[in-house]
């Protein structure tokens, strides 16, 4: 079906476009991501789901305006005191799971730490007793629900994860939902294979580690399941050694190399990750110079891979009260960060996109064009999406948010809590 022309007009700032006769960079890093290029009194025409023109107020020419204005064909959106951004890339999540883990959430409040908790067999063993009792229609159902939620926060692309199965079965089972959600989802979807999430209790570590390694992975590659493959590679979890075999074997079979890295400890995990190549290393509260500049190297790594990328998940230190990944550090380093939700049931069972904005600019001193880079095209990039993604370009996609009038870009971290997106479009189409 034909999807109807949308034009904007009069809008307060059309932020995150492509530079007028320059390549748009494929993230960017250090200084450069105070750099939000945007343009003011704007236009914004959206033809057949894809974006055909924008420019300044006064550049429309009389044949634009004959053409646009006089249309039966075309909705006119006045936008005065709004602005248009590119929809927000999450590049993190978790999103298939049943059942909710609130009372976790009270133990941690009675003083149980996150590790304290797993141990007592809660955590993500908590999850993954409950997903193998769910069956996969159940589990689509309430994935569908978190995704259209995500949406309505002004999510426009996505990634989500499974690792709450720890059965090649569940495994497989997560991974065929997320399957599902791909074929009837309007925003695109990575998929990543998390195996590596933790230790069954019912198996030897050993005998986990040759499932993961001689079944669960060549299965997901054989049926065309997941993008990536990522490891937990922390304190209490998997060690740099187990993560450099898992991971070889996942090359050898076509998946991608992502990590779970250094959230309770300088566990080594940025350091594997760039060895192997990694889109995206994430959580990162522990970093040191060695992983700062690991990770500084990554563009020139043995792979000939490009830039890895740091993912902080602020709304995860914020839940489980840790420490918060230090942004500051790694942007004044000349490093790249981009954020996610790590929407999930025990640590950050939140999609709000925006909240991770205000929590970025509050708790870890980002400025408000730093998330939003953050947020749009490098958070696109973590997921091979910035040529498409993250950005107002001509002739990509339609997905774009159109706030509620607010007096700056930086009302939107500010106003944590308030929800001041107005319209959500994907492919053109208000969501």
């Amino acid at each position: 079906m034909k999807t109807k022309s949308t034009l904007f007009l009069n809008i307060k700032s059309l932020v995150q476009v492509e530079a007028q006769n320059q390549k748009t960079p494929s993230f960017r890093a250090g200084k450069q991501m105070q750099d939000l290029p945007s343009i003011e009194n704007a236009f914004l025409l959206i033809e057949n789901g894809k974006i055909k023109e924008f420019g300044r107020m006064e550049e429309m020419n009389d044949e634009q305006k004959s053409a646009w204005l006089d249309s039966s064909e075309i909705e006119k959106i006045d936008a005065t005191d709004k602005f248009i951004l590119p929809s927000f890339v999450d590049s993190h999540t978790h999103i298939v799971y049943a059942g909710s883990r609130e009372t976790e959430f009270e133990d941690r409040i009675h003083g149980l730490t996150y590790e304290e908790i797993a141990k007592r067999g809660g955590g993500i063993l908590n999850s993954a007793k409950r997903l193998q009792q769910t069956s996969e229609e159940e589990l689509y159902e309430a994935a569908y629900q978190r995704l259209f939620e995500m949406i309505g926060f002004g999510t426009g692309a996505a990634e989500i994860k499974s690792g709450y199965g720890l059965t090649l079965e569940d495994e497989l089972k997560m991974l065929r939902v997320i399957r599902k959600l791909k074929e009837v989802s309007p925003i695109k979807i990575k998929a990543t294979f998390l195996g590596a999430h933790t230790f069954p209790k019912e198996i030897s570590r050993e005998s986990y580690m040759n499932l993961l390694t001689q079944k669960m992975i060549p299965q997901v590659a054989a049926e065309n399941l997941a993008d990536y493959c990522d490891v937990f590679c922390d304190r209490g979890f998997f060690t740099v050694e187990e993560t450099d075999r898992i991971l070889n074997v996942a090359t050898k079979y076509g998946l991608k190399a992502k990590l779970h890295a250094n959230e309770l400890d300088t566990s080594g995990g940025v350091q594997i990750g760039v060895k192997h190549g990694a889109r995206s290393v994430d959580h990162l509260e522990h970093m040191g110079e060695d992983e700062i500049n690991s990770l500084l190297n990554s563009v020139n790594s043995a792979k000939n891979y490009s830039q890895t990328m740091p993912t902080l998940l602020p709304s995860t230190a914020f839940f489980l009260r840790l420490e918060y990944a230090p942004a500051r550090k790694l942007i004044e380093s000349g490093l790249p960060v981009s954020l996610a939700t790590d929407y999930n049931p025990g640590s950050s069972p939140s999609g709000n996109m925006s909240f991770v904005l205000s929590l970025a600019c509050i708790h870890m001193q980002m400025t408000p064009e730093e998330a939003l880079n953050a947020a749009t095209l490098n958070s696109a990039y973590a997921i091979e999406l910035e040529k498409t993604h993250g950005i107002i370009c001509k002739n990509t996609d339609a997905n774009l948010i159109l706030t509620k009038k607010i007096p700056s870009l930086a009302f939107l971290p500010y106003s944590f809590g308030s929800n001041l997106i107005e319209q959500v479009f994907v492919g053109g189409n208000r969501i």
